[in-house]
């Protein structure tokens, strides 16, 4: 077990990026910083007091059920002194804890549809199935299942509440991602929560660039095009992140289409099911099966000779 961990920690150093959770059992959205938001601070330039606790109400007015239902507890610790940069997910027995810190919501690039993001994210390493953390965190999903969690069925429920239309947004648009939620649904109403999620998703996948005090933007029409041999363990980079949330809102899976624990495939979309895109990022998953990433009537002996070239190949040159 000792050398399971160590080698987790290695890897994780080798890849560049800090371990996703800790020994404590928390699973966080963003990676271990430095930075701290007060409340009195001039950084405070993020959402205020009362819509951090608005979000927080519609969270858990639509999850407590969700999460009774599974014989849990929701308990949603609202830190907003707290100047912490970051949130996170842990389990004490059946209760499910959220620790939502005041200092991130108070960050410049925060709108209330991010913060929704954010809590969302951290219920998808609760519920959000298949593929699995692992090691310290058994119960949690990695976070790029979280990341995907968030906007394939939390945002979806969370953005078609009544109390949600007045959350703060990204007042700029975003053709790429109005254009393809246009093609994924036809109701209007389900392309207007598809790019609602998507934007969301960029206000975060912003929030990401500045901690890294990254130069590069990202956009929806720049992904990742990077394919990984073995599912990335810790945090995805920031395009790759974004990507995943635009991918989530693509998906056409009923939101109430259960997840798995154990197969990332099931209520998730992939080629083989048939669906047309909303797949996730392979600049972080690694599927188990190649089969999924091929369309229904592709026969068995067809996978090698399809994913001979790339998986980029695959899928239109691009990541997803």
């Amino acid at each position: 077990m000792k050398r399971n961990l160590l080698l987790f920690a290695v890897s994780a150093l080798l890849l560049g990026s800090p371990i996703a959770s800790s020994a404590s059992g928390q699973a966080t959205f963003l990676p271990p910083n430095d930075l701290s938001i007060p409340v009195d601070s001039p950084m405070a330039k993020g959402i205020v007091e009362a819509q951090f606790n608005k979000v927080l109400n519609t969270i858990e007015k639509i999850y407590k059920p969700i999460v009774a239902a599974r014989g849990g507890v929701l308990q949603i610790n609202r830190k907003w002194t707290d100047a912490t940069v970051n949130a996170s997910a842990q389990q004490s027995g059946k209760t499910y804890i959220l620790n939502m810190y005041g200092g991130l919501a108070r960050h410049e690039t925060v709108t209330m549809d991010g913060f929704a993001l954010v809590a969302c994210h951290e219920l998808g390493h609760h519920l959000g199935g298949a593929p699995k953390i692992g090691g310290w965190n058994p119960w949690a999903s990695n976070e790029g299942q979280s990341d995907y969690y968030a906007n394939l069925k939390c945002l979806r429920m969370v953005f078609a509440d009544g109390d949600t239309k007045d959350f703060t947004h990204m007042s700029a648009g975003d053709e790429v991602a109005e254009n393809a939620c246009q093609a994924a649904f036809p109701k209007a109403e389900d392309q207007a929560i598809c790019f609602r999620g998507a934007m969301a998703g960029k206000s975060v996948a912003y929030l990401f660039k500045a901690l890294r005090n990254e130069t590069v933007t990202p956009r929806f029409d720049t992904p990742d095009t990077k394919v990984q041999t073995t599912m990335l363990a810790t945090h995805p980079p920031t395009q790759c992140r974004m990507d995943t949330y635009l991918q989530g809102s693509l998906c056409a899976q009923p939101v109430g289409a259960a997840l798995s624990e154990k197969d990332p495939t099931v209520g998730t979309c992939t080629r083989s099911a048939g669906f047309p895109g909303g797949y996730r990022p392979l600049c972080w998953y690694k599927p188990a099966n190649a089969a999924e990433l091929l369309p229904p009537a592709a026969r068995p002996f067809e996978v090698a000779e399809e994913l001979a070239p790339s998986f980029g190949t695959l899928l239109n040159g691009h990541s997803w």
